[in-house]
């Protein structure tokens, strides 16, 4: 079933690790609400007529948008698209804008998912991603959300940090596995080109990440999340039994997604597009007539997957989760070559206990997930 990404590229300020679109300034939030509107109207029938399970609010930091803003995106949702009953609708939130004010105005809202993007419990972290919230909002933010009647949380933590010694890593885990959030994701801390952590890592001003600490907290929380009863669903996602986020699930199985807003990326099985990840760009594309006037001022680019393509996002996505890759789906979508070109170069990572397989399915075990994307380059046609 299909689902819409809405990018809201707005944040009170920077983190230093983040490559991802956003402006500090919100000058512009309302008519780039207003033209994420019109996108979302002019492009209503890029997806499936199917009922939509899911809806996801990312960035940028949608817990800027004001109540009046949310609703809009609802009602424009409810013109254009069905929503299935169950549907995930999750709005992404920074631990210091749940305020008790703040959560009572998202809980009267559709919005039945929170994903709080806490990263750290300890002071030296924070500071040193440049986040906006402290220590103690990070740890009062999940009792907040449960006493204002949300059950589906999910939080962010980033580990790898020169910052983080191996005990600090471990507590943070420790601290969401003892408040039983249903869901969180972990990343490895990466210098993105173009970052202010590239640059101080350049200069000199911070040491470098560590890939070794790195993979020493993958274990860990490889270990902790296991004994914890979590499943790791996805190399970076864990969840309680039944508690996967349907919308990330959605991009790695390869179902269609409508992105709208700048940077925002769309999926219709065979094509790729993004969005201009320029504030200004957008809104000039925008300002047009329609959709094709949009298209010739650059709202966004397009990529036609051929058939290898499609294989290798397969494969690539494929391992990094725990249903793995079919043999029998390469031989029906993509053609017994590329089955038997698969067959062939698994092999080798199969007798080094790497890759193992049951009637046709392919899944990386425990901590050789840390190694997906590389062992999947290696598959690639």
């Amino acid at each position: 079933m299909p689902g819409i990404y809405f990018h809201i590229p707005f944040c009170k300020q920077a983190c230093h690790y983040c490559n991802f679109h956003f402006s500090t300034s919100l000058k512009y939030k309302s008519q780039v609400v207003e033209a994420m509107l019109k996108e979302l109207h002019w492009r209503a029938d890029y997806l499936p007529q199917e009922p939509l399970q899911s809806l996801y609010f990312g960035g940028g930091t949608p817990s800027l948008l004001e109540a009046e803003e949310l609703a809009a995106f609802f009602d424009a949702v409810a013109r254009h698209f069905e929503l299935a009953p169950d549907a995930e609708i999750t709005l992404e939130a920074n631990p210091d804008d749940l305020t008790p004010e703040k959560l009572q105005a998202l809980r009267a809202s559709p919005v039945n998912r929170l994903s709080i993007g806490i990263q750290s419990f300890y002071e030296e972290d924070l500071t040193f991603f440049n986040r906006a919230h402290n220590a103690a909002e990070a740890r009062q933010c999940v009792e907040r959300a449960r006493a204002a009647g949300f059950r589906d949380l999910t939080v962010d933590l980033i580990y790898g940090a020169p910052t983080m010694p191996d005990a600090h890593w471990a507590a943070n885990l420790q601290t969401v596995l003892e408040a039983e959030v249903p869901h969180f994701s972990a990343y490895a801390l990466t210098v993105e080109p173009q970052t202010a952590l590239d640059y101080f890592v350049r200069k000199g001003k911070v040491p470098p990440v560590e890939e070794a600490a790195a993979a020493r907290h993958f274990e860990m929380l490889v270990e902790m999340t296991s004994a914890a009863g979590y499943e790791q669903y996805e190399v970076s996602n864990f969840a309680l039994p039944g508690r996967y986020a349907l919308h990330n699930s959605s991009y790695w199985k390869g179902e269609p997604y409508l992105g709208i807003g700048p940077s925002a990326h769309s999926f219709n099985g065979h094509s790729r597009q993004w969005n201009v990840a320029n504030n200004a760009k957008y809104l000039k594309a925008m300002a047009t007539s329609d959709l094709g006037q949009a298209i010739g001022l650059g709202l966004f680019e397009k990529e036609e997957l051929s058939t290898a393509d499609q294989y290798n996002e397969y494969v690539m996505t494929g391992l990094r989760t725990i249903w793995g890759v079919s043999l029998h789906t390469i031989r029906s979508r993509f053609g017994v070559e590329y089955a038997a070109h698969f067959e062939r170069e698994v092999a080798r990572f199969e007798a080094a206990g790497q890759v193992v397989s049951a009637h046709g399915k392919y899944w990386l075990p425990g901590t050789h997930r840390f190694m997906a994307d590389g062992i999947a380059a290696d598959l690639f046609w």
